[in-house]
């Protein structure tokens, strides 16, 4: 009886720690922090547009960084809201070759990271 005790003692504990990692991961998949002075050099930016692209940036960071804290159907209303708004944003800024060269950069790493669904 003792033995059955421990036994399902240590499978809860096993599975606790399954979700806090997936947790974890979940919430670091949100993270866009992107080294700005390699994407300025990625897309040629101009000293103007790199300070607007940078704002732009922060701005879709932190808005998927709060859509992470949310539940699954919010979360995926979020993220997609997020990025259409930094795509509608940065196509004010970027010309027509940045702005293919920053989506295929953007979606390359939602889709990594596994944000598109």
């Amino acid at each position: 009886m003792m033995m059955t005790l421990v036994a399902m003692l240590s499978m809860t504990t096993v599975f606790a720690e399954g979700e806090n990692t997936n947790a974890v991961n979940n919430v670091e998949a949100y993270k866009m922090e992107v080294n700005m002075d390699k994407l300025s050099q990625v897309l040629h930016l101009a000293a103007d547009q790199r300070e607007a692209v940078e704002n732009i940036h922060n701005v879709f960071n932190t808005e998927i960084s709060y859509a992470a804290q949310y539940g699954n159907s919010d979360r995926d209303a979020m993220v997609k809201r997020a990025i259409d708004t930094d795509v509608k944003r940065m196509r004010y800024v970027l010309n027509e070759s940045q702005m293919r060269t920053y989506l295929m950069l953007l979606n390359t790493t939602i889709n990594n990271r596994g944000l598109n669904k």
